[in-house]
């Protein structure tokens, strides 16, 4: 991926200037205006860092930048501001996460010297998150691999589950669609502390004892345990935990109902 960076101001004579000095160093982009800037990081993005003006019409800087955490929460962002306003750096460092706030005028060697810095976390970032993702597909690997030894049939019922719960996830045009993958994989997790019949008498329409039975309405519970102290599968763990209760879905489907959507979907 290119380490891109993305300059957005509401004055073109300013984006000229920062073209100017800054093509000898950095691939860059401009921008007039957030909604611009939005425009281009749905075309051209991610950046790896994003720059705004603090004072903008109709789209302030600090709104700019919380709309590019939720887009794009990798990607570094910093402030300019001609005005030494604290509450507005306040609210930008509180609700775009800003990783520098720089004032106007900026000298050129401090505004290279900043956006160096800048690509210097957003390495640090992408590599965190790197090393996270394969530590996690390790895990889940490991996990499935043990459902699939201990518990096949389990396993086997969990395999249909990811390939529906997949096609459904992208027929929605949900985000985050491994989260609802994992879910579905990891759906039956529990079920490696049950006895093997139990399940076997579950998918064959057998008839359950009362212990049985709640052993069987037990496990997404103790799946929920085992998921739940894993790094970035919060929201796995209570999809399935709560697959035999869904929560309700309000109106639309959006990111913040992430549990609910899941937790239906596997229901």
């Amino acid at each position: 991926m290119k380490r891109k960076i993305l300059c957005v101001d509401d004055e073109a004579n300013i984006l000229f200037a920062y073209r100017r000095q800054l093509k000898k160093h950095f691939e860059v982009d401009t921008a007039l205006g957030g909604r611009e800037g939005l425009q281009a990081i749905d075309s051209k993005g991610p950046y790896a860092v994003v720059v705004s003006d603090l004072r903008m019409p109709e789209m302030s800087g600090v709104e700019f930048l919380a709309k590019v955490l939720e887009k794009t929460p990798d990607s570094i962002r910093m402030m300019i501001t001609g005005f030494a306003d604290l509450d507005s750096a306040m609210s930008a460092v509180n609700e775009g996460r800003i990783f520098r706030f720089l004032t106007k005028p900026v000298e050129t060697s401090v505004l290279v010297s900043s956006l160096h810095a800048a690509l210097k976390q957003y390495d640090l970032v992408v590599a965190e998150k790197e090393l996270l993702e394969n530590t996690l597909n390790g895990a889940v690997n490991v996990m499935a691999e043990v459902l699939s030894l201990v518990n096949p049939i389990a396993f086997s019922r969990t395999s249909r589950l990811k390939k529906y719960v997949s096609h459904c996830v992208s027929r929605l045009g949900i985000q985050d669609q491994w989260k609802y993958e994992l879910a579905a994989m990891l759906s039956h997790i529990g079920c490696i502390a049950l006895h093997p019949d139990t399940i076997e008498k579950v998918y064959s329409g057998h008839e359950l004892s009362d212990e049985e039975r709640d052993a069987f309405r037990s496990h997404p519970k103790t799946g929920c345990r085992l998921l739940e102290k894993i790094p970035r599968m919060e929201d796995v763990a209570e999809m399935v935990k709560l697959q035999f209760n869904p929560m309700p879905i309000g109106g639309d489907i959006s990111d913040a109902q992430v549990v609910a959507v899941g937790s239906q979907i596997l229901h």
